[in-house]
């Protein structure tokens, strides 16, 4: 096998500051040296007190200044300590060796994603898996911190089953937080279409099996995480076991109706007046309230604005956390109506819905997708536009940020990179400083 010599690049990245290897040379030099000073002190003192004659007639014979022998003694020295040094690395790190980037491309990626901004993204949902996949070119500090009121598919058979609580949206964040979507991320996200196990996903039983060995839901999560090698954490909003409830009003009838479960909301025939947790008063995580109350940056979406978003703010210490934090925070609006929750929506219309549930002034600002290809005949949704009170966010209590944040390909979608290119730069623009 042919082997090749580092790209000068390559090298000069060894150089990239903050990666905790430039120190550890020095450190390793100056004790290097020290022990070779010790050493030829010993050498000095033992030559002082039992003269070498072979030697010392051999020197004065070849004439070899002492001023040479320390310097080929140094430079001999100094390729025996990288030596060894690499070689001793390479047996340890061999038994760990994994596909990926290089060595020090992990390191450098690794250390500039530990100092990027500390950000808590709430939701659920396909939207946050968006968001998230986008955030993590930026930074390694991110919080997903997800519903458990979801009660449909595989997710809602275990957990009338086996009494879990739903797996499905913490294994589509944790996979889109992974390092390298590769294999093991597509296992994770591996459907199986026939049999008895017809319709669940390797994920969702992998994190129930590992919720009963480990004895905990939230440990089951943390494992997960570490299979997959993903940047940040996963967190549920809470651990009670909750329903969504949904107060609607049908049209035909004139009169309102009750319906119970976070699947069955999208299907009523009628527009949705509110929607809450039952029991109401549960505990929110406390690792998520954390998480929230250290953040730079909390942003909230995209996803489904009844079923997704809303149910993780109507856990009361999410909510008050989120307005008890000094971070930038950002509502991202959904690009396209969805049927059955916000059929014929504009964004003045999702940001009342959320005053509604949970009071005014808990985000800074809105960020609007500005940019609306166009659509295929018989498309089943529209654009979100601004709507009356959307033009200066007066009536919104919000500042308005547009952008071109649609995924040309998928136009009822947000475009990962351009939504987190624009979430960073309103960070940016914002001032705020990290937090310690």
């Amino acid at each position: 096998m042919i082997t090749h010599s580092p790209r000068p690049r390559t090298l000069l990245k060894w150089l990239t500051p903050g990666i905790g290897v430039k120190r550890w040379v020095g450190i390793l030099l100056v004790g290097a040296s020290l022990l070779g000073s010790a050493l030829a002190l010993l050498v000095v003192e033992f030559y002082r007190a039992h003269p070498p004659l072979l030697w010392s007639h051999l020197l004065q014979l070849a004439r070899v200044p002492l001023w040479l022998l320390g310097l080929v003694a140094g430079i001999a020295g100094t390729a025996c300590v990288l030596l060894a040094t690499l070689r001793i690395n390479q047996a340890i790190l061999r038994p760990l060796a994994v596909k990926g980037p290089h060595i020090i491309d992990a390191m450098v990626e690794h250390q500039r994603g530990q100092r990027g901004p500390k950000i808590a993204a709430i939701g659920g949902g396909t939207g946050m898996p968006t968001l998230l996949r986008g955030l993590k070119a930026y930074t390694a500090n991110l919080t997903a911190i997800v519903t458990v009121a979801d009660d449909g598919g595989s997710s809602g058979r275990l957990r009338r089953d086996l009494g879990v609580l739903p797996p499905g949206d913490f294994r589509n964040n944790i996979a889109a937080l992974a390092r390298d979507e590769g294999l093991m991320a597509q296992l994770f996200q591996y459907r199986f279409g026939e049999g008895g196990l017809e319709g669940h996903s390797f994920g969702n039983l992998f994190i129930t099996a590992l919720s009963a060995v480990t004895g905990s839901f939230e440990q089951a999560l943390i494992e997960s995480s570490r299979v997959l090698l993903i940047r940040g954490q996963v967190l549920p909003s809470t651990l009670a076991n909750v329903t969504l409830m949904a107060d609607w009003r049908e049209v035909e009838a004139d009169v309102t109706r009750r319906v119970a479960g976070e699947s069955a909301i999208p299907e009523v025939a009628g527009a949705i007046q509110r929607v809450f947790l039952q029991p109401e008063d549960v505990p929110a995580y406390p690792e998520a309230v954390k998480a929230i109350l250290a953040a730079d940056l909390i942003v909230l979406g995209p996803g489904s604005l009844f079923t997704s978003l809303l149910p993780n703010l109507l856990v009361p210490g999410i909510a008050e956390a989120v307005r008890s934090s000094s971070a930038l925070k950002v509502y991202v609006c959904n690009v396209a109506t969805q049927r059955g929750e916000t059929e014929n929506f504009t964004v003045a219309d999702h940001v009342r819905v959320i005053e509604q549930h949970v009071g005014k002034g808990l985000f800074d600002v809105v960020l609007v997708n500005n940019a609306f290809p166009p659509l295929a005949p018989g498309s089943n949704f529209q654009y979100v536009e601004l709507g009356d009170g959307g033009k200066n966010g007066v009536e919104l209590n919000f500042r308005i940020y547009p952008a071109p944040l649609v995924d040309e390909r998928r136009p009822w979608r947000h475009d990962s990179e351009r939504l987190a290119q624009a979430v960073i730069q309103l960070l940016d623009e914002s001032g705020r400083q990290p937090l310690d």
